[in-house]
This record gives C-alpha cells, sequence and structure tokens, in this order.
C-alpha cells in the first residue's frame, strides 16, 4: 500500500516486473519488424483514474491513413475485468480527460468540424462530456473562439477556462491598429482571461481580464485559490526568463505574484520556464516546476498562511535524479509530493514525503526497476497508481501499481499493441565507456535480435535531442533508427553524452561552455568502444540525429572522415544564427554563458559552420519548413556549403508546414524511407566495393 511505503530511495530493489525477453516468449516472436509496422503503434498520452477507481480513461494516439495527422481518441478500460472500449471516433485530437466526481461523467476538450460551422462544431476547441457508459458527447462551452486551459472543480460543480483576447500596446497602438495585417516583434499580444461557468445555472462569469497570458492553470481543491503559470507575452516559447507564478485568491479577487529570486536571480540561469503547478488537498501548499537548458530542473514548494502570505522553498531533489515528465500530484491527504524523474536511462515514480514548513522528509521509489514510465495518476483510495509504461519488450501501456519494495506489483490493465507480442525484438544493452577525461558515459546498443557476439555489424550512431534529455532502456520503434534499423542488420548505439539527464548534476553541466567538444569525445570515445567490443565493423559506420542530435551529427561530420554516411535532422550550423532565430534564445545563452557579443569566440568555436571545408561524409539533411526551434535556415546552410561549393553529395529534404517534429504520416514515412537508401547506399553498397580494409583503430579528430 502507498499509505505504508518506507522503501528508502537507496535501497532500490529489483523490479517485480520481467523486463527481458523470456527464453519460452521468443518462440511466439516470428516476425521480422518492417517499416510498415511503425504505422501500426498506438500510444497513449494521458490517462486518469475514476475517483471510484474503478476506471481509467486515456488518450490513445494512432496513425489513420489516409489521414495525414495520428488521431487521438479517449478509451476506457475497467480496472477490475480489464474491458476496453473507444468512447470517442472523432477525427482529430481529444485531450485532457477529467472526471467528475461521482465517476459517471468525463469532461474533455476537443475540436469538432460539422456543418453548419458554427460554435461548438467549428473547428475551435471546446470543452465537451461524455458518460462513462459511451454515447454522443455534449457541448459544455459554445464559444467561436474556442477555450485554451480548462479544469473542473473537485466538486463536479464549476468549470474554470480560459479564453484568448487581443491586445495591441502603447506607444504605437494607432499605428499598429491602423495596420493590423502586419507581423509585429512585440505589443501584439492574444492575452488569456480566465472564466467560469457555473455547471447547474449555466452563468458565466469572468474572473481576470486579458493583461496576462495563462500557460497553466490549477484549482485548490476548496477553490480559494487558482495558481497560475503566466507571462507578459507569447512571442518566445515558455517565456523563459519571464514567467511568473501567479496567484489569485477567491477571498479578496486579487491576484499576488510569488517572489521569483529562487529560481531567478539564486539559480545557476534566469532563462528558465515554469510548468506544472499543483495543489495539495488542504489547498495551502502549491507545488511548481521550473526547467532549464543546461541546468537540473527543480521543483518549489509555496505553503500559504490564512492571510494569504507564502513562504517557498525549494525541494531537495533525491539523489541528483533530473525531473522528467512534467507532471506534479501530491498524495491524497497528505504533503506527500510524486512526481517522475530520470536515473541512469530509466524514468520512474518517485515520492517526497512531509513537505511543509520549509523541510522534508524521506524519499521513495514507487516503481523500481528497469521500466520508463510516461505518465502517472494517484488514486484518491492512495493505495495505489496508475501508470503509462515502457519496458524492454512492449511500448506503452497502462498499469496499476500497488505495494512497495520488494512486493511492489505492476497489474497490466491494456494491451495497446498486441502485435508486438509476435515482433522479433532487437536485443537492447547499456554500455558503458570510459571518455577521454576518466568520466565514464553509459548508452543504449541495440543489436539485430539474432545476433551473434563476435560478429561486426555496420553500426549507426543515433544521438539524441535536448541536449538536455537522454535516450532510454527501454523499447522504442521511432523515426530515428531504433528497432527499425536493428531489425535491418544495423548495430545502433545511442549514447549519453555529457549533458543528458540521469547522470547527476554535474554530469549535466559537464556541457555548459564546451558545446562542440567534450560531448564529441564521449560518443566518439564511445564508437571505439564498440569497435574494440568486437560489434561495429569500423569500415561500415554512420551518424544520424535530430535537433541537437542533427547539431552533434554536423559538428562530427567536421571532425572525422570515418562514417561513411550522416543523416543530419533539423540541425544546427552556426550558433550564432540560432540565437537570432530560434524560439529558445535562453538555450544558447545558457550553453555559450552570453551573447554574440560578448562571447563571438565561443560561438565559432561550437559551430559546424566555420569547419564546413573538413566535410568530406555524404550527408543527408531534413528540417521542417516551419521549424522555429532549429530554423530551416541552418539546414539550407549545411546544403549550400556540401552541394554548391564543397562538392560532398548531400540531398535536402524540406517537410511542408511541418514544425520542429514531423507530424505527418507521409513525412514521417519519407524520412525513414530516405534515411534507409542513403545509408545503404552509402555504408552498405558502398563498403561492399572497398577491398581495402582500414584498421579498427580509435577514431582520429580534427582540432576545431
Amino acid at each position: 500500500m502507498f499509505k505504508t511505503i518506507r522503501m528508502l530511495l537507496l535501497l532500490l530493489p529489483a523490479c517485480a516486473l520481467t523486463a527481458g525477453v523470456r527464453a519460452d516468449d521468443i518462440a511466439t516472436r516470428t516476425r521480422d519488424i518492417t517499416l510498415e509496422d511503425y504505422f501500426t503503434i498506438s500510444n497513449v498520452l494521458d490517462a486518469v483514474l475514476s475517483p471510484d477507481g474503478e476506471h481509467a480513461v486515456y488518450v490513445e494516439t494512432r496513425w489513420e491513413p489516409p489521414a495525414e495527422p495520428r488521431n487521438a481518441d479517449l478509451w476506457i478500460v475497467s480496472t477490475r475485468t480489464k474491458e476496453v472500449r473507444r468512447l470517442t471516433f472523432e477525427p482529430g485530437s481529444d485531450a485532457s480527460p477529467q472526471w467528475s466526481p461521482d465517476s459517471k461523467v468525463i469532461y474533455f476538450a476537443a475540436a469538432r468540424k460539422r456543418e453548419p460551422a458554427e460554435a461548438p462544431y467549428n473547428g475551435r476547441p471546446q470543452v465537451w462530456r461524455i458518460g462513462v457508459e459511451g454515447g454522443e458527447p455534449q457541448p459544455v462551452t459554445r464559444l467561436p473562439e474556442g477555450i485554451g486551459l480548462f479544469q473542473l472543480s473537485r466538486d463536479g460543480r464549476t468549470l474554470y477556462y480560459t479564453i484568448s483576447e487581443g491586445s495591441v500596446d502603447e506607444p504605437w497602438k494607432a499605428l499598429k491598429e491602423k495596420y493590423s495585417g502586419l507581423q509585429y516583434g512585440h505589443g501584439v499580444e492574444r492575452f488569456s482571461e480566465l472564466w467560469k461557468l457555473d455547471l447547474t445555472t449555466w452563468r458565466r462569469e469572468r474572473i481576470l481580464a486579458p493583461k496576462r497570458v495563462i500557460t497553466a492553470l490549477a484549482v485548490a481543491p476548496d477553490e480559494r485559490r487558482l495558481a497560475m503559470i503566466t507571462a507578459p507575452g507569447e512571442h518566445i516559447i515558455h517565456n523563459e526568463g519571464a514567467s511568473r507564478v501567479e496567484v489569485y485568491d477567491a477571498r479578496t479577487l486579487q491576484t499576488s505574484v510569488l517572489p521569483d529570486a529562487p529560481w531567478r536571480a539564486e539559480a545557476p540561469s534566469p532563462y528558465g520556464w515554469l510548468i506544472a503547478p499543483a495543489w495539495a488537498d488542504d489547498g495551502a501548499a502549491l507545488a511548481f516546476r521550473i526547467d532549464f537548458d543546461g541546468h537540473p530542473g527543480e521543483i518549489f514548494i509555496a505553503q500559504f498562511a490564512d492571510d494569504g502570505t507564502a513562504t517557498t522553498w525549494k525541494m531537495k531533489r533525491p539523489r541528483e535524479v533530473s525531473l522528467g515528465h512534467e507532471h506534479l500530484e501530491w498524495m491524497p491527504g497528505r504533503r506527500d509530493l510524486v512526481f517522475l524523474a530520470e536515473d541512469r536511462a530509466r524514468e520512474r515514480v518517485y515520492c517526497v514525503q512531509d513537505l511543509r514548513d520549509g523541510g522534508q522528509g524521506a524519499a521513495l521509489v514507487l516503481t523500481p526497476g528497469d521500466v520508463c514510465v510516461d505518465h502517472f495518476n494517484l488514486a484518491r483510495s492512495a493505495d495505489r497508481a496508475l501508470v503509462v509504461m515502457n519496458t524492454l519488450t512492449h511500448p506503452q501501456d497502462l498499469f496499476l501499481v500497488s505495494g512497495s519494495g520488494d512486493a511492489t506489483k505492476f497489474d497490466r490493465l491494456t494491451r495497446l499493441n498486441p502485435q508486438v507480442d509476435t515482433w522479433k525484438l532487437p536485443r537492447i544493452e547499456l554500455v558503458r565507456w570510459t571518455a577521454p577525461d576518466g568520466t565514464e558515459v553509459e548508452g543504449v546498443l541495440e543489436l539485430p535480435p539474432d545476433y551473434k557476439e563476435g560478429q561486426r555489424l555496420p553500426m549507426v550512431v543515433e544521438i539524441h535531442g535536448g541536449p538536455t534529455a537522454s535516450v532510454h532502456y527501454m523499447f522504442q520503434f521511432w523515426i530515428y533508427g531504433r528497432t527499425l534499423l536493428p531489425a535491418r542488420g544495423w548495430a545502433l548505439f545511442a549514447p549519453n553524452y555529457r549533458g543528458s539527464t540521469g547522470y547527476g548534476d554535474k554530469f549535466l553541466t559537464d556541457l555548459i561552455g564546451r558545446e562542440n567538444d567534450v560531448e564529441v569525445q564521449d560518443i566518439l570515445s564511445g564508437v571505439d568502444a564498440m569497435i574494440e567490443r568486437g560489434v561495429a565493423d569500423p569500415q561500415r559506420l554512420a551518424v544520424m540525429g535530430w535537433s541537437n542530435g542533427g547539431y552533434l551529427t554536423n559538428c562530427i561530420i567536421t571532425r572525422t572522415d570515418r562514417f561513411k554516411a550522416a543523416s543530419s535532422g533539423a540541425g544546427i550550423f552556426d550558433v550564432v544564427l540560432q540565437w537570432i532565430a530560434e524560439d529558445t534564445p535562453g538555450h544558447v545563452i545558457n550553453f555559450m554563458q552570453g551573447f554574440p557579443w560578448n562571447q563571438a569566440d565561443v560561438m565559432r568555436r561550437c559551430s559546424p559552420l566555420y569547419l564546413a571545408d573538413k566535410i568530406r561524409t555524404p550527408t543527408l539533411v531534413h528540417v521542417g519548413e516551419n521549424d522555429e526551434r532549429c530554423p530551416p535556415e541552418h539546414s539550407r546552410g549545411l546544403h549550400r556549403a556540401l552541394h554548391q561549393y564543397l562538392k560532398v553529395p548531400c540531398e535536402l529534404i524540406v517537410y511542408p508546414g511541418e514544425p520542429h517534429g514531423l507530424t505527418r504520416y507521409t513525412h514521417r514515412k519519407a524520412k525513414m524511407e530516405w534515411d534507409i537508401a542513403w545509408l545503404d547506399h552509402y555504408v552498405l553498397e558502398a563498403s561492399s566495393e572497398d577491398a581495402a580494409p582500414s584498421p579498427a583503430g580509435p577514431i582520429g579528430l580534427r582540432s576545431p
């Protein structure tokens, strides 16, 4: 029972859930994995237990061609019988399910389109509700412009929601309104209004006028206070460095801003973004997070006195774990905070007890073992939790977790992807090696299911993005190489290089001021280790990545010719251009420790552009046309340099209408097919024609 957990964090037992493929399971795995299999995988975006614990509702996404984007629908599963039913069937994306207190009705957000195209069927997001037995969803809101955020009150009587309203600032208001069709750098905003709707009388009341952008909302169980993450504008994502925690008091009708010195002036960087406000059951304690690029994220607690004054302190993260997916919950009726955190390529549910009066109690692990949890929700009875979890043998499924320590029990509720049970899965290992400076580095190695020890394989280095992120020790089938390339006979090596999460604060912050240096050494020394182990064929190496993985691909091919092919996705080519054009400039400021006008030499050293003439590797370049995170000018510049001036084989693929990640069926399929064709041609076909093998020695580096 979670109520009686006393397992200290340092006493992490073996997982009660089998992580690997059992011997008696191998015989049933007879099907080779293909590219098309990727599009059969269903995923879960959100999952919530009913207050009575009898059901869990979840958002399941799946590809349903010829529709291009993934569809997201509500599904429900009985926690007793494990019967699964689909609740919604409309095209589009249903999101944010919330239960009525009697467990009979589910509220959710969705944009519906029907003729006549009037609210609520005008394609704008509205709040809907549907009974637990299914049927036709009924609209709760009918707003012409739709809603933004929403939350149902604990008693189910009131719906709180935001809408957007245009605003133009002085001093150039008249001209900006006169020429409203132009785009302005600032001063023209869509501010948020906060409203509440009485679900008995259907009376609406505006609580807050449009003077801020509200990016997150949390209503206290007693509705005395509403916490908001707000920002003065919406042009910079998360308004890193400008977001704040505002609290509205329903008694005084006033808002106050929590003093931010602990997470701004006293933090290692002011350029963080605030997320995930969550109230304790007593309504007197608020938890929230701040995340940074390059620095560890932190959780803060604000404790409120009866007069409305707040005392705020930083929670101590147990064992320097890195905070995971942005979700916080308090144990029902207690001051114990539950959150996700990464620790050495796993992501688990953690709990810190007794957060009150500036102190805290013991730290616990609620999901021990080789598991990666993407989402959790606590039962109101506090004796179990719903988790969305991956292991080495299956993608996301819903589990109920109960017990503690060695008696932890994982009860599987769903089998969202039964087809995976017949697939020949890659062999997934954690591998470690020593970087040139003596630091231990870890990564994930995937091998073909029929791999025999000592067999040298073509190997692709798949570099994760972020860089404040990590590769997880789990089954993962995605468009960047994992699962598919091992199924095609490749070894896939995914390093958690310096700057990755889950390996302690120093390992994370070691990358600051050292990009295109220490992490490149980590990666290439890992390649040496795979060659020395006898896994990788030094004649058949490739490198690929997306976002920061694309950036590091660009860096690596300026430093060595050992890789026969590269696939650079949404990669950075010039750090100064990145600061100029991206939507999160604090990323560059944090890692470069300054701006272009005071860190020009550092930015030049970290930019692949200035060593582009050293590149000899045939390079495939991918980017979304509307990518604001790693703007397409980087990819166009790389292609121009290689194709037009340096005469290195290069193809540029720009995906129309796509943001930083590819969202459409055709585009994802094209990306995967292009990667396979490129790697096959320049690594497999070219190597078969090369009769002079090179020694399996360490990779030589050019100086940056």
